[in-house]
């Protein structure tokens, strides 16, 4: 089920035509995109594939599935990155983006200190010439894909990470 004037679920009712970029990978509960309007290359975001306003009315399927998500996403990153870690932030706030997301931020080890923690949020409002273009986060899913199935055009995880 998807809500009018939800960001996420406008792209759900297109699924089948969505850029590498708005669908990294997926299975039934759970989309993959690359973020937009951020500095941050590889930065994703994890959208449940139904309507959810809050992390308490996940189903227990889509539950039991964030986790391994959120570790294999970091896991990917780190592998694709060398990031230092991850950052695993859900907020769900901003107008038109209240559906439940999770964002998977790679910290590079150089990162400045005014953007780690919360601060790796003003990496997200940078100046348009400062940003990870559409076609650079499309490089960047197929890249993804491939180091998580090993071939460019995999759709569907493995959850025996």
């Amino acid at each position: 089920m998807t809500t009018p004037d939800c960001y996420t679920c406008s792209k759900e009712e297109v699924f089948d035509n969505l850029p590498p970029r708005e669908c990294v990978v997926h299975d039934q509960h759970w989309r993959v995109a690359h973020a937009f309007n951020t500095a941050v290359p590889g930065w994703l975001v994890l959208l449940p594939r139904r309507h959810v306003a809050a992390v308490h009315d996940l189903t227990n399927a889509e539950a039991s599935s964030l986790g391994l998500w959120q570790v294999k996403l970091s896991r990917a990153l780190r592998g694709m990155t060398g990031c230092a870690k991850t950052y695993v932030v859900q907020f769900a706030e901003a107008e038109g983006f209240a559906h439940v997301h999770f964002h998977i931020v790679p910290r590079m080890a150089d990162l400045q200190p005014e953007h780690r923690g919360p601060g790796i949020f003003d990496l997200l409002r940078r100046p348009e010439q400062e940003r990870v273009t559409a076609d650079q986060a499309d490089q960047i899913a197929l890249s993804l894909r491939t180091q998580l199935h090993g071939h460019p055009n995999a759709q569907q995880p493995d959850h025996g990470i």
